[in-house]
């Protein structure tokens, strides 16, 4: 079973900054419309155009700290509006939204002036990691608070609380319960967790899903009337809002 290592702690204190404005180009509505309500959820302003026409108007007019772009546009092709935009000297991070997942199309996209690369499908959990991960290389950050009933999980200082209580976590337990909170209301599979928190493909003999979400429990839970996280048999866990 692996052990808890208390020493990882997390408890790191930093000065929250500015909310951060994000350009979605998605011509999949449904999509497009998922995706700008969980990234509005977390706390970021959010644009959203359908074509690659008004992509790169609005890319150039306005200052945005991240653009988030799809490759099969109409008007303009994603590719076609990365390369205008970064002749124009547009300065914003850049993530490719695509179906297309060969390596030439990832190196192509990459040299044209992509900044990271996603291929569909995708869990909104992993596009929202990789963003968060872009802007932390470039000293942004967006101080999103999670809520879940009355546990508030705070990004940027990387505090928990639970009601008026301060909750010491691990790396890999405040990872878990992060991925948790995301996807409130939501049975998360082990094979998700796995690959999420730990990054590799599940293995169904190995129990460290279940042991780590045993000491979350213990941590967030011990203590108080109402169990957040609970398990679906045969499935996964779920956190829900009481």
């Amino acid at each position: 079973m692996p052990k808890r290592s208390p020493q990882n702690n997390v408890n790191i204190r930093s000065t929250p900054v500015k909310r951060v404005h994000v350009l979605l180009v998605e011509d999949e509505r449904h999509l497009a419309e998922s995706i700008s309500k969980r990234l509005n959820e977390e706390g970021y302003l959010v644009d959203v155009t359908y074509d690659g026409e008004e992509a790169v108007k609005l890319g150039i007019s306005k200052k945005y700290q991240l653009i988030i772009l799809d490759l099969l546009l109409p008007l303009k092709d994603g590719l076609r509006v990365l390369k205008e935009l970064r002749e124009n000297k547009v300065q914003s991070m850049i993530i490719i939204l695509t179906a297309k997942s060969t390596i030439e199309d990832r190196v192509e996209g990459l040299k044209a002036g992509a900044d990271d690369y996603l291929s569909k499908p995708f869990a909104v959990a992993e596009l929202l990691a990789r963003i968060e991960s872009l802007l932390r290389r470039q000293g942004i950050g967006n101080a999103p608070i999670l809520k879940v009933a009355d546990i508030e999980l705070d990004i940027e200082t990387r505090m928990v609380r639970r009601a008026s209580r301060e909750i010491q976590l691990t790396a890999k337990e405040f990872r878990l319960l992060e991925l948790l909170m995301r996807n409130k209301n939501r049975v998360l599979t082990r094979r998700e967790i796995a690959e999420q928190v730990w990054g590799y493909t599940f293995d169904t003999g190995t129990n460290v899903v279940d042991v780590y979400i045993t000491y979350l429990r213990k941590a967030i839970d011990e203590g108080f009337e109402t169990r957040l996280i609970q398990t679906v048999r045969g499935v996964g866990f779920i956190i829900k809002e009481e």
